[in-house]
């Protein structure tokens, strides 16, 4: 079953496998918002403002009461959720018929300390809001420091307070009693273990060196940084310490320094970004352009390619472009959004990188930083090329463009320095 594939008729219910509260919010708005984005966000309290009073199980509703409640249509209800899903805050299960039943499971998010001690989630954390933000977001969270020097300490133990009884025979079954459940981020990989641990020194007790949770570690930084076992296993033999065990901080920091030494020293950043909460246009403004611009504000680059795929995966080579567009030339993702459109819709679906590159370095230099700025700019551009083409031939054909351009634009004779910079740029088409 094709996993888009949601009609507004399906129903769907929400199951609480948990226990949520305010400090749960707090968490996902600061911690989880800046990695999968404020619309995941919004679905997650959307279900679980779905749930009845009791908070156990919801009712039964269909999709097109969440696409109307979310002002979204069901394939980008579906994309966000999948965000959902891969950090382990949703666990979807459908049972297929005319009409498709779901059951959407709620999952608790990851305690502060958990997420700052992520191997996978808090380098995503500090890629997508940066060294200044991030260390705000440590801040807040800190325990303040207490002295407490000259105190002594007079807590009560429990066998002080409480005396011994004699037991019944009552057995307590609480398996089916509310826990604050999480899910683990499911990593699909084909990381060889067997090849990893026949290559470990045969002095290395292998039960105790591996174990299911330096196991599970492993699997998220190869993933993380892109390592196979061949390299995992010279990373690995460094981090052994004298006990014969692994070193779990060590090994982090030999990964991460791996994947530096290969990238420049930059950072991975394996989820999709999307625009900065502090560059967005302040909604309100509900006209075709202002809803344009929240568009490319709210989605990844990512997120445009597979979109211009028709829902497929995007080339890596185009993935490679959108993350250099972001890291070796500095442009924000919602900028990249409007660069990646307009060259796709005025340059026949195809993305010329000499082409990008060449207005890449023209909008660093001229600092633009929002996608209000970059569509402007990019009209500005068109504008120079339809008067060049004008300037050719009076029978030009009237080429797709992006919905945002003004269609109304003015074709008058160029400067001899706007000549110059669109013979420039019309070579990149060639």
């Amino acid at each position: 079953m094709d996993k888009n594939n949601i009609l507004p008729a399906d129903t769907y219910i929400v199951v609480n496998k948990s226990i949520m509260n305010d400090e749960d919010r707090k968490i996902l708005n600061m911690l989880y918002q800046p990695i999968i984005g404020p619309l995941s966000i919004i679905l997650y309290f959307t279900l679980w403002s779905d749930l009845d009073k009791m908070e156990f199980m919801s009712g039964e509703y269909n999709h097109q009461h969440l696409s109307t409640n979310m002002h979204l249509t069901l394939e980008e209800i579906v994309s966000i959720r999948e965000k959902l899903e891969a950090v382990g805050l949703l666990r979807t299960r459908v049972k297929k018929g005319n009409i498709n039943n779901y059951i959407y499971e709620l999952y608790s998010p990851l305690s502060v300390h958990e997420i700052f001690n992520h191997p996978i989630l808090n380098v995503v954390l500090y890629n997508n809001v940066g060294k200044k933000e991030y260390e705000k977001l440590v801040e807040y969270f800190k325990i303040p420091k207490l002295n407490t020097s000259g105190y002594e300490e007079i807590t009560a133990s429990f066998s002080e307070v409480f005396s011994s009884v004699p037991l019944t025979s009552y057995d307590v079954i609480n398996d089916d009693i509310r826990k604050c459940n999480k899910l683990k981020l499911n990593i699909n990989t084909n990381f060889d273990f067997n090849f990893l641990i026949a290559s470990m020194p045969k002095s290395i007790d292998i039960d105790k060196c591996f174990t299911k949770e330096i196991k599970e570690l492993i699997l998220s930084l190869s993933f993380l940084y892109e390592i196979d076992a061949m390299h995992m296993q010279n990373i690995i033999k460094g981090c052994l310490n004298e006990r014969g065990t692994i070193s779990k901080d060590e090994l982090r920091k030999s990964c991460r320094n791996y994947y530096q030494f290969d990238h420049g020293g930059i950072l991975p950043s394996i989820v999709a970004n999307t625009q900065p909460e502090y560059l967005r246009t302040p909604i309100g403004d509900t006209s075709k352009r202002a809803r344009m611009i929240y568009s490319f504000e709210t989605i990844s680059p990512y997120d445009i390619l597979k979109k211009k795929n028709n829902g497929a995966e995007p080339l890596k080579r185009d993935l490679k472009l959108a993350e250099d567009l972001i890291v070796e030339h500095g442009l924000k993702p919602g900028v990249v959004n409007v660069l990646l459109d307009y060259t796709l819709k005025t340059n026949n679906n195809k993305l010329n990188r000499n082409f990008i590159e060449t207005i890449a370095g023209q909008w660093k230099r001229l600092k633009i930083e929002t996608v209000d700025e970059a569509m402007k700019l990019a009209e500005k551009e068109h504008k120079k090329y339809n008067k060049k083409a004008v300037k050719v031939t009076s029978t030009v054909k009237e080429e797709k463009l992006p919905e945002w351009f003004d269609k109304k634009i003015e074709k008058k004779e160029a400067q001899i320095e706007e000549k110059n910079a669109i013979e420039e740029l019309l070579k990149e088409y060639q």
